[in-house]
């Protein structure tokens, strides 16, 4: 199976020229291909053919694009391929032939955005503390862990936050989980990010929140800086480089958590949220999006596949919370305020977050570990709810 490297990377002062030319010349191209498929799009053309001829070879022996020159070759042609699989894959989402959520249409590349380059093999090397890129030279590498086999692809990265990075692309075995029974149901939440089936709560780290008064304050200095000034630059590179604190402790706190529950359970179930209805609401919207549903259900779902897990997904309107997890009976609506409940059919006294986690769990048939489960991961979406709830009762389901 093929896999992602990454690594911090540290260009000298006599590269970042190098590397801001191939990063402009790579969005160049995507950019002027992208013009000409959405000119014959919207003009209803047929769509042009030998495009990376035009954007690239005939553009460079034009006096607007001979710069294009400057660069390796090889960058040009992998932001071509680029666009083309966008531009596949939003069609074939269009018309059903993609799985999964809808793709949307390639958007022109912006100068102030993150930044890549990609070389496949020819026009790169790695060495034991660097990496060597055509046309720019030796780069220095931290290699935080070995690379396990010859990479096949470099992807070179340039942040808002203005950090380097480099991307490598390996063949890998597929690894061998450890063998376990376990079974477990994920309900989430935003005073306890996780709780477990088991009991367990995992607290919600809130990391934008504790950084959100260094951000308020760097926003409101951003904004009093003159436009295009040095200094409005400085600064906002320094509330770039915050956002990304809290996105790389979010992205590792994420990562930690679903590493741990896929290795200790052979299934799990998870409840499909509609994140991005949700975070419409005024009041939960920034709670919500600091707990990074959405990522962690992505990540799940990857390392389930990664390691033959099963993941079955419920049906979003599945009222977890109303449901007694002992005899069945719903007990009906219940405030978000009410954490503990008394069941009015069987008298016993349920968590409202751990009874959700196990109704997730029963719903979906892990209760009861199966013979000969994991050989290979099966993601399976579980539709257990007769009648839709209103949006308020969705909310009331944390």
């Amino acid at each position: 199976m093929k896999a992602r490297y990454n690594y911090r990377i540290y260009p000298k002062s006599h590269q970042i020229e190098p590397l801001a030319k191939a990063f402009g010349c790579a969005r160049v191209v995507w950019n002027d291909a992208l013009w000409l498929y959405k000119k014959a799009s919207i003009e209803g053309l047929p769509m042009p053919k030998d495009v990376d001829k035009l954007v690239i070879t005939q553009a460079k022996k034009t006096k607007e694009r001979e710069w294009l020159a400057e660069v390796s070759n090889i960058v040009l042609q992998q932001s071509f391929r680029d666009l083309q699989t966008a531009w596949n894959n939003y069609f074939s989402s269009l018309q059903g032939k993609r799985k999964g959520k809808p793709v949307g249409r390639p958007k022109f590349k912006k100068k102030q955005s993150r930044q890549a380059i990609r070389f496949r093999k020819g026009g790169f090397s790695v060495h034991s503390q660097s990496v060597k890129l055509a046309k720019i030279g030796h780069i220095r590498v931290v290699f935080s862990r070995p690379l396990p086999t010859e990479p096949s692809s470099v992807t070179i990265i340039k942040d808002c936050a203005g950090r380097y990075f480099a991307s490598f692309v390996v063949e890998v075995a597929q690894p061998i989980p450890p063998q376990t029974t376990n079974s477990v149901g994920i309900d989430l939440g935003l005073t306890h990010l996780a709780i477990l089936s088991t009991s367990e709560k995992i607290e919600n780290p809130r990391l934008h929140k504790k950084m959100l008064r260094k951000i308020k304050k760097a926003n409101r200095r951003l904004s009093k800086a003159k436009k295009d000034s040095n200094r409005r630059k400085r600064r906002k590179l320094k509330l770039a480089k915050l956002h990304a604190k809290v996105k790389d402790q979010r992205t590792d706190f994420l990562h930690k958590l679903t590493t741990r529950l896929v290795r200790e359970n052979q299934t799990l179930a998870v409840e499909d949220l509609n994140v991005a209805g949700l975070i419409k609401n005024r009041k939960l919207s920034r709670a919500i999006s600091d707990a990074g549903w959405s990522k962690f259900k992505t990540m799940l779902a990857a390392k389930c596949d990664k390691y033959g897990r099963d993941l079955t997904i419920v049906d979003r309107w599945f009222a977890s919370s109303q449901i007694c997890s002992k005899c069945g009976q719903s007990g009906g609506k219940k405030e978000l305020d009410v954490r503990e409940w008394e069941c009015l059919f069987c008298n016993t006294i349920h968590d409202r977050d751990v009874n959700a986690a196990i109704n997730l769990r029963d719903a979906s048939g892990l209760s009861e570990s199966k013979n000969e489960r994991g050989s290979k991961c099966k993601t399976t979406i579980v539709a257990v709810c007769d009648e839709p709830l209103t949006t308020y009762e969705q909310l009331a389901l944390f």
